[in-house]
């Protein structure tokens, strides 16, 4: 939809922009934008579930399951990594929500996250001690870590891609297969 695809664009740079800002983007008039979304924060949410969407969909063409966990795991940051970078302050655009339902919209992907962590648990390439669903908590959290670094200008997008894949690698226990 091309409303959703202009308010991404649109409050991934500016968080704050207005619901006629996001209709000139989409070129279409500020009573078609109320058509579609009764509210501003109704229109944030529908952009965030769109890029969840597209970001579950970058995940799954990654085929992660063809590749040693790992590797998989870098990979499926990179994915995440790469469909945020595209909207960096979507997330300052967002009303507030209880952390039930941030996680319910996260849903798709932290189950591809933990099913992911559970694989390389199986495998020995990850720490067994540690739960599965900690590890998922963890990785949010770093993330979010990274993307606030980002945000606040303290890290740029390749210092914080990097600190967040390597604290992750220690995190999971995949750090003991590296040489030193």
């Amino acid at each position: 939809m091309a409303i959703l695809d202009a308010a991404a664009q649109v409050l991934g740079q500016k968080p704050a922009a207005s619901m006629e800002d996001i209709a000139q983007a989409a070129s279409v008039t500020r009573q078609t934008v109320y058509a579609h979304f009764a509210s501003r924060d109704d229109l944030v949410n529908a952009v965030v579930d769109h890029v969840t969407e597209q970001a579950v969909a970058a995940i799954d063409a990654a085929r992660l399951d063809e590749l040693p966990p790992p590797e998989a795991l870098v990979r499926f940051l990179n994915t995440g990594w790469e469909a945020m970078a595209r909207y960096p302050l979507l997330y300052q655009a967002l009303p507030p929500v209880t952390p039930e339902a941030d996680y319910d919209r996260h849903q798709p992907i932290l189950d591809r996250l933990e099913r992911l962590i559970r694989r390389g648990q199986r495998s020995g390439d990850f720490d067994r001690q540690v739960s599965p669903g900690w590890l998922v908590a963890a990785t949010i959290a770093l993330g979010h870590a990274a993307g606030e670094e980002v945000g606040a200008g303290r890290m740029n997008a390749d210092e914080a891609t990097t600190a967040f894949q390597q604290s992750l690698l220690r995190l999971v226990g995949a750090d003991r297969h590296q040489p030193p």
